[in-house]
């Protein structure tokens, strides 16, 4: 039993991340609230909040196909690292940062357990 609920895990752990990826996407791409000023704060140019929630939802769909995840994840990733940086670097408050940190480790656990098969090779049959 415990073999076939963590073959599962990896499936579970993409499909949230799409999921987060599609409300980011989605949020980014309508410039709600402090999304657009929060953009031009951070030294982007205006309308870049439409880059980045267009390339989340991309990132989204490719992890939602088999043959693209990999890909997806690593687009992924890379918003990510992109979104650390300009967090750390203008010095947004740690409740900004603990998000993205979170988010940047589920999307390297899930790219971790595609690429070897899953979190715990040794159960699964």
């Amino acid at each position: 039993m415990f073999a076939e609920i963590v073959s599962f895990t990896p499936a579970i752990l993409v499909g949230v991340l799409a999921v987060v990826f599609l409300l980011a996407g989605m949020i980014n791409l309508s410039g709600r609230g402090t999304v657009k000023a929060d953009f031009v704060r951070w030294g982007f140019p205006a309308g870049f909040h439409l880059v980045c929630g267009g390339l989340e939802l991309v990132g989204a769909v490719l992890l939602l196909v088999p043959s693209t995840r990999l890909l997806g994840l690593a687009l992924l990733g890379a918003i990510m690292v992109g979104a650390i940086v300009s967090l750390l670097r203008h010095r947004e408050p740690v409740s900004h940062l603990v998000p993205a940190f979170g988010i940047a480790i589920l999307l390297a656990l899930a790219a971790m357990a595609l690429s070897a098969g899953g979190f715990w090779p040794l159960y699964q049959s």
